[in-house]
């Protein structure tokens, strides 16, 4: 029941989240507007006003060609950008744009916005660490517990009457309380983590100097795709980087309690989610692919050391 009720909850924090705001992209004639130089697309909803010339450009063309105007007049320079000004729900003003306000002002104080996205990111997953270590440490706990998980299955199975359903439940607690195991905030982690990630991702897409800046040598704004059309090769580190990191992040969390199937599933799904997210990789703007990066650099080294600190205490 109590899974059923936080699977509920999940489901309800996430139609929040898609219902009250997400990226609007600009479409004339049902075609996606996109900036031919970078391969990025026209964000309408953007929070600050853009400064490069061609995006100008690319907006003012939208504006006579759509009847959904971007009134680029009442926005703030990215720079000025607050917390003042219309109000647009709970996840634009809580989630969004207090993350878009934190990017700008550490680019600002470090004077380049993708080394401000970079340390954006690691400063809010600091903030989170606490949970998001919680997570980690249920996880490693969830692994350790998994062999005699899995002979309990092996015990209970093709048992279906109810007495060996209740007595299957009442092992199961009692090897969750020798692993200090709580299945139920891991999936509070969880439902944390998503809307989080999803915020981030938004602020950033709606933050147009992002796009208009450069670090250590690569265009922000423009994508993999874009880049090695144009004979700039250096752009496919992203595509190795995205495939490896998302990889590992599988394997760390891979190997804990799971039947023959659900293994077969699990691997089954990482290979899936590696393929996507590798060809996901080439169509994204190189902002993004920071991100990304950083993010997921950040869960690996948080799982290892966990996992270390797990091992220490074994071993004291």
């Amino acid at each position: 029941m109590k899974k059923k009720r936080l699977l509920k909850l999940f489901v309800v924090l996430t139609c929040i989240t898609s219902l009250t705001g997400c990226v609007k992209y600009g479409k004339v004639d049902k075609k996606m507007v996109k900036n031919e130089k970078t391969g990025q697309s026209l964000v309408t909803n953007i929070l600050c006003k853009p400064t490069d010339k061609d995006m100008l450009k690319l907006y003012e063309q939208y504006n006579k060609k759509s009847n959904k105007k971007v009134n680029l007049k009442k926005l703030p320079t990215c720079e000025k950008m607050n917390m003042s000004g219309k109000y647009h729900g709970l996840w634009d003003n809580i989630f969004v744009k207090v993350i878009a306000i934190i990017i700008i002002q550490i680019g600002r104080v470090v004077k380049n916005y993708g080394l401000g996205l970079i340390l954006a990111t690691i400063f809010i997953r600091l903030i989170a660490y606490p949970l998001t270590k919680k997570a980690a440490m249920q996880s490693e706990n969830m692994k350790k517990a998994g062999p005699e998980l899995k002979k309990l299955e092996k015990k209970y199975e093709g048992k279906k009457d109810q007495q060996s359903t209740m007595q299957k439940s009442q092992e199961m607690m009692m090897i969750y309380k020798k692993y200090d195991i709580n299945p139920m905030s891991t999936c509070l982690f969880s439902i944390f983590q998503i809307p989080l990630f999803f915020a981030f991702y938004e602020a950033i897409l709606r933050i147009p100097v992002i796009f208009e800046e450069k670090f250590l040598g690569f265009d922000l704004g423009l994508s993999p795709m874009n880049a090695v059309s144009k004979g700039d090769y250096k752009y496919l580190v992203f595509i190795v980087i995205i495939s490896v990191s998302t990889y590992f992040s599988f394997k760390l969390n891979s190997g804990a309690s799971m039947s023959a199937d659900q293994e077969k599933q699990m691997k089954t799904m990482s290979k899936v989610m590696v393929v996507m997210m590798t060809i996901m990789a080439f169509s994204i703007s190189t902002g993004i692919a920071f991100y990304w990066t950083t993010t997921s650099l950040f869960t690996i080294v948080q799982n290892l050391l966990v996992k270390r600190g797990k091992e220490n205490a074994k071993n004291k």
